[in-house]
């Protein structure tokens, strides 16, 4: 068996691991992810939630409900945002990869909204891009937002 992906947040709070095998790894492009980010893009690491396993002794993980099928859990001690789950796709966890240490069993291969994407930040790569009309991001067409 691999070993698992390990990570934690800017502090160290809230750890967490997956077990391999991950399901994908995407940069995601969102307009919802750029703002809980603050960043041009997140890449996450999708896991099985039977293989994703949290470790929040201090109970630091606040999760926020960013639309009404879709939350994202964050570190209250230092902000880092860590997770992304929804009931768009049940039975996931999707982890930020930026905070996983050392090398997963995968490569980004895909940047998914990528209509969504900013102009001023290039995206250099020959990876598959998904557009938020297109088939393959079907389930995600119905987020609502909180309001």
């Amino acid at each position: 068996m691999e070993q698992p992906f390990e990570g934690a947040c800017l502090c160290g709070s809230v750890k967490f691991s997956v077990q391999p095998p991950s399901l994908f790894c995407a940069h995601c492009h969102c307009n919802y992810c750029r703002a809980a980010h603050g960043a041009a893009f997140v890449t996450w690491v999708g896991a099985a939630e039977e293989r994703f396993q949290l470790q929040d002794p201090e109970g630091r993980l606040v999760w926020h409900q960013s639309s009404k099928q879709s939350r994202r859990g964050f570190c209250g001690q230092c902000g880092s945002t860590l997770f992304f789950a929804s009931d768009l796709a049940p039975g996931e966890m999707h982890v930020a990869r930026a905070l996983i240490r050392g090398e997963i069993d995968r490569a980004p291969e895909a940047n998914a909204f990528h209509d969504q994407r900013v102009h001023w930040a290039g995206i250099a790569d020959d990876l598959t891009s998904y557009d938020s009309s297109g088939p393959e991001l079907e389930r995600y067409k119905t987020i609502k937002t909180r309001d």
